[in-house]
């Protein structure tokens, strides 16, 4: 073919316009899904992995709660944002809250909140986080307030009206293609052209009901208005809030299934105790034999382990997360710095760099653990996946950790040394290890600069001053916010012995210099030095950090607290200690424990300082005579402030019109005597399956005996989800009080009984801190009596995993591989259930089972 000139100009103008177009598609859709359902990099084909956080200040409560304390939204969103780069994270999702931004109609509203969510987005690009929006919710904006109405078309259409009817689906549809429309004012692109924004998913938990075909019909709507606007990246849709509807979603035009985990419940109201990690051993999907399943992408939008303090679940998490071929999670919900202080957001959920330090760096772990692991690489079943590539949870040391050549992180103090500790490049922890030794309570981040040059970020203490999963308030504070100076000696082989640290942050002018690696500190960011290095500053930058950048908050309070938990019962004429956790006082303070009996003795005893507010004084075996002590802790500052704890009562107790009768006790019970694990009338924190909230399903009752209360558990069948009746009680502080008695009970009795004519059998399981189960079956009668059970009849069993992981589609037991043999010291909980024995044909009766006490003997 013969071309003129002009049309050799004309087809290099195409040429390079298709490679102008190409190259602004790869820059504005950075990822996409491969034939096989894997997201990849557009550059180079790298499968994509994301991992963060979902974080809600632009809309609802979020937003309420920070006008409220007369905080501006922007400038939390930058504090936090902020923890967020400081902690690794490369991910952010929320679920739009639709009905604060919308009419009835769906017509998009350009408002406060809004311009607030774009403003985050505009952070978050900072930070190189990535983000993916839901810009559907489907519900109000008034949790954990009453709810009310907003006038956006949430407020009419509920969630399944919403998934079914032709209005609904109308208002989203223009929702959505007015939001994908929609110019960031601080981008000055949409959200198709925000290469940042990679990928969307339709809506938050969408609850289907009717014909699938319906179903599947309201996905690709959407899907269609969506891409109308233009928008080229992936779409996802939640597949396991409605499994039944899983076929209809998958063959629908998405490129992408979303899940959930919560796999220890939600809103216990309490810190659940125990160890979690078998709950988290695995994340089951159950829809493999789906065909148009299998070329899905697979994300997780939302995951916590709700009411668990230890910082040892979200590693484990991440990995069965990668074992089961995901590369998209976002725990749900980190929470805003500046109401962390009483966790009110959320109650059930609770992690924040500054107030929780230990699940903070145990979400960093996470993170690194989700985008190092090998998809689909199995590590085996607990405990044996307790230890994964370079990664390490334990639920005895109460620790997570990661230990590479280059990057060494720990959730609390740990004995383990760095593989390769003259390469190391990046540190942070909580507590002690063989290269940080730390006397403070909040977390401290360590990053090379270049040989000899480091900097080091120190936040303040977080002192635990209630339960932070007990009912919320504003007004209560859980976590106590506390500036102090501590000591911190740094063993980095570059750094030597002597170092000069300086102050990096702003409004902070403390210097100092190391001896021996030993040097005072407190709260900041600071510039690490070795002695005679000369150092000229290249760079102002660090992993997306600024040197001079540091977040944390001030004391919100510095009134004398006491934080503590009373041991239940104790063995007689044996020494113990009583701890306390001590905050708002100096120097100087005194600390005093005032104990009695009710044989007429009375002790008071100086309480010491062993760690950082952690208070601890030695009981006299002489008070712990079989019976009842009573006793108050004393916080004195000078000589007229006297503050008496329980209930944080001014005045001198000993004053003659000191009139308040706040008192904590324990029993002391005589040696060798019977160790009661569980009764009726005291012990309410039960974990129940089902929920059995209805009247008739679970009761508190009377028995015939004055004083004597039972649980009581029925059920109209079987039919229906597992045939069984089940409830767990932790137990480990009862037996670790009397942990000397132990190996002299040699029976279990249980007082029970029966509604059921026919004789019924019950099964009485301990369960241990490492997860292994050991049971006993007794026959139950209509009469309430004590069964016996010996000790050497239990044989390993498995157990419930309880509360019921959520969705309902995970295992509902486990079973340890290393059972071993029963050792009482060993254990954690105790459950009780009925169901084992029972033919399938009988499970339509009703059935029921009270349970008045439990108890070890000799």
């Amino acid at each position: 073919m013969q071309f003129s000139p002009r049309s050799g100009i004309a087809l290099l103008f195409l040429i390079l316009l298709g490679a102008s177009l190409s190259a602004y598609g790869q820059a504005t859709n950075p990822v996409y899904v491969d034939k096989q359902g894997v997201l990849r990099w557009q550059k180079g084909n790298a499968e994509a992995n994301f991992f963060g956080v979902n974080y809600t200040v632009p809309f609802a409560y979020g937003y309420r709660s920070h006008k409220a304390l007369g905080i501006d939204p922007e400038q939390a969103i930058d504090q936090d944002v902020y923890h967020m780069a400081r902690l690794g994270f490369n991910a952010f999702r929320v679920h739009v809250w639709d009905t604060e931004i919308s009419d009835s109609l769906g017509n998009l509203l350009e408002n406060e909140h809004l311009r607030l969510f774009d403003y985050l987005i505009h952070k978050l690009k900072e930070r190189n986080i990535k983000i993916l929006i839901t810009p559907i919710a489907f519900w109000g904006p008034g949790y954990p307030e009453p709810d009310y109405k907003t006038g956006g078309f949430s407020s009419i259409y509920n969630k399944q009206q919403a998934v079914t009817e032709e209005a609904a689906f109308q208002a989203q549809e223009r929702f959505l293609a007015q939001f994908f429309q929609h110019v960031n004012p601080y981008t000055k692109v949409t959200y198709q052209n925000d290469p940042d924004v990679i990928a969307t998913e339709v809506n938050n938990e969408p609850h289907h009901t009717g014909p699938k075909e319906r179903a599947t019909e309201y996905v690709n709507r959407m899907v269609k208005a969506m891409r109308g606007t233009g928008w080229t990246k992936p779409i996802y849709y939640n597949i396991s809030e409605s499994p039944r509807y899983a076929d209809a979603v998958s063959k629908a035009n998405i490129d992408g299934v979303s899940f959930q985990w919560y796999p220890t419940g939600l809103v216990a109201n309490r810190t659940l105790q125990g160890n979690y990690l078998p709950h988290v051993d695995r994340y089951n999907i159950p829809f493999d034999t789906i065909p148009s399943f299998a070329n899905k992408t697979r994300m997780v939008y939302e995951f916590d382990a709700g009411d668990i303090a230890s910082p040892t679940m979200y590693p484990a998490m991440a990995r069965s997360f990668r074992e089961a071929g995901f590369q998209w999670a976002t725990q749900f919900a980190y929470d805003p710095m500046a109401t962390a202080y009483a966790n009110t957001e959320y109650q059930t959920h609770y992690v924040n760099l500054a107030y929780t330090p230990e699940k903070a760096i145990s979400l960093l772990i996470a993170s690194k653990a989700f985008q190092k692991l090998p998809r689909l690489k199995n590590y085996g079943a607990y405990p044996a996946d307790s230890l994964f590539d370079v990664f390490r949870v334990s639920h005895r040391q109460q620790l997570s950790e990661m230990n590479s050549p280059r990057e060494f992180y720990y959730a609390n103090t740990t004995y383990t040394k760095p593989v390769k500790p003259n390469k190391l490049q990046r540190l942070a922890g909580v507590g002690n290890s063989p290269v940080v030794q730390y006397g403070g309570r909040g977390a401290y981040f360590l990053d090379k600069l270049e040989s000899g040059v480091w900097r080091l970020e120190v936040m303040p203490d977080a002192i635990p001053v209630g339960d932070p999963f007990a009912k919320a308030s504003p007004q209560k504070e859980v976590v106590r916010i506390q500036w102090r100076a501590h000591t911190m000696q740094v063993q980095l082989h570059d750094l030597g012995d002597a170092f000069v640290i300086e102050a990096l942050n702003k409004n902070n002018r403390y210097s100092t210099k190391a001896s021996n690696g030993s040097f005072k500190i407190q709260p900041g960011t600071y510039l690490l030095v070795r002695d005679g290095k000369r150092y000229k500053r290249s760079q102002s930058s660090i992993h997306h950090l600024q040197f001079h950048e540091f977040v944390a908050p001030q004391p919100r309070s510095t009134n004398p607290t006491v934080y503590h938990q009373p041991k239940q019962e104790v063995t007689a004429n044996k020494p113990l200690y009583i701890s306390a956790v001590v905050t708002g006082i100096e120097p100087g303070d005194k600390v005093t424990l005032l104990m009695n009996n009710f044989s007429g003795v009375w002790k008071t005893v100086d309480m010491q300082e062993k760690a950082a507010y952690a208070w601890q004084a030695e009981v006299p075996a002489d008070i712990l005579t079989p019976g009842l002590v009573q006793y108050r802790i004393l916080v004195q500052k000078g000589d007229d402030d006297l503050t008496t704890f329980p209930g944080g009562h001014k005045g001198d107790p000993h004053a003659w019109d000191y009139h308040e009768q706040d008192y904590w006790q324990m029993r002391v019970a005589a040696e060798n005597s019977a160790l009661e694990l569980f009764n009726a009338a005291q012990d309410r924190n039960l974990i129940v399956y089902h929920n059995l909230w209805r009247p008739e399903e679970r009761q508190l009752i009377t028995t015939g005996t004055p004083g004597q209360m039972a649980i009581k558990l029925s059920r109209p069948s079987l039919s229906e989800e597992e045939p069984i009746i089940a409830w767990q009680h932790f137990v480990g502080h009862q037996l670790q009080n009397r942990q000397t008695e132990l190996s002299g009970y040699k029976r279990l009795v249980v007082k029970a009984r029966t509604e059921n004519s026919a004789p019924l059998q019950m099964k009485v399981t301990f369960i241990t801190k490492d997860a292994t189960a050991f049971s006993a079956t007794v026959e139950l009668e209509q009469q309430l009596q004590d069964i016996e059970i010996p000790l050497d009849s239990f044989s390993p069993d498995n157990f419930i995993l309880l509360p019921r992981p959520y969705p309902g589609f995970h295992p509902f037991r486990f079973q340890s591989g290393t059972a071993g043999k029963l050792n009482l010291s060993h254990v954690e909980k105790i459950e009780v259930s009925i169901g084992q024995g029972i033919a399938p044909a009988a499970y339509g009766k009703p059935y029921t089972f009270e349970v008045s006490s439990v108890w070890l003997t000799p």
